[in-house]
């Protein structure tokens, strides 16, 4: 019954993986195209081809992962393979709760009514900023990720050349991954998870206050700008529920609590990477320029299997 539940766990992890790796190659084969044609793309496509791309290769890294330890049978907490997954790993998962925080931003500043001075600045700036943005952000994920080797760098070099025993490496390995890896991986996530959630409170903060506002005047709350709030906030509360839940995952998953061997690692996968293939298909189905695009991909392929 139990190697049943795994199996079919396992299954589960491989269909959401595929659908999470075609809806990412999707935005990006898109969105690449539009770039190609026109040699400029918006900066929300900019932010959307960024995250597609980032999430694309996570999912991709995570999936070759995941099935060749299991296959292997290595030990989840050793090997020279694992300890570069994970250098490509952090740098993926860094890139994409920056893009991640970048979006929702931009949603905030083009669809928030707000007056404050520094937000009409950020608001007329934020678009012309999106290019470097993009690019410090996959400079922090990097620099991060250099710290991460720099740390644990006794254990690569232990794999290298041979240069510390085996128990010396293993006792200074485990030590930083469970005191100190955590604790770092938690506060540097959550900057990236604040900046996101601050822009969904502005979000619905501007929306409570243009609700009053047209009920006090009287007009209709199916104006324009309502419904332009109304379609971000369930966007941007789906995609929190989601990020949320990708946040805590990966929290938690960075104390090894629980490991390869365990019985519901497959199921926690499933969790990790919910987020990465489910909300994809969000994005897809809120953009028209996707929306159209995915349409016409399926009249396709409706048309070729009625033929």
């Amino acid at each position: 019954m139990q190697a049943a539940l795994t199996a079919f766990f396992m299954l589960l992890f491989s269909l959401l993986s595929l659908l999470g790796i075609a809806a990412n190659g999707f935005i990006v084969l898109v969105l690449g195209r539009e770039w190609l044609r026109y040699g400029r793309l918006l900066p929300l496509d900019m932010i959307l081809i960024s995250l597609g791309a980032s999430r694309f290769c996570l999912q991709l890294v995570g999936t070759v992962h995941n099935f060749y330890y299991s296959a292997q049978k290595v030990e989840y907490s050793g090997g020279l393979g694992r300890q570069f997954f994970h250098l490509h790993w952090h740098f993926l998962n860094s890139a994409t709760f920056w893009f991640c925080s970048w979006l929702s931003v931009l949603f905030c500043v083009k669809i928030a009514n707000i007056t404050h001075p520094t937000f009409l600045w950020l608001k007329w700036r934020f678009p012309g900023w999106v290019p470097w943005l993009l690019l410090g952000s996959v400079l922090i994920s990097f620099i991060i990720t250099l710290l991460f080797f720099w740390v644990n760098y006794p254990a690569y070099q232990e794999f290298l050349i041979r240069k510390f025993s085996v128990n010396m490496t293993y006792k200074w390995n485990t030590r930083i991954e469970t005191y100190y890896f955590p604790s770092l991986k938690l506060v540097i996530w959550s900057i990236p998870f604040s900046v996101f959630l601050v822009s969904i409170m502005l979000l619905i903060n501007s929306l409570r206050r243009h609700t009053q506002r047209m009920q006090h005047n009287g007009y209709s709350l199916q104006d324009p700008s309502t419904q332009a709030h109304t379609r971000a906030l369930k966007s941007l509360i789906s995609f929190l529920i989601l990020y949320a839940l990708s946040f805590l995952s990966l929290i938690i998953d960075a104390t090894k609590f629980i490991s390869m061997q365990n019985d519901f690692y497959w199921p926690w996968q499933i969790a990790v990477y919910l987020c990465i293939s489910v909300h994809p298909f969000i994005l897809i189905f809120s953009n028209l320029k996707l929306r159209s695009v995915f349409s016409q991909l399926l009249l396709l392929a409706r048309g070729f299997w009625v033929a």
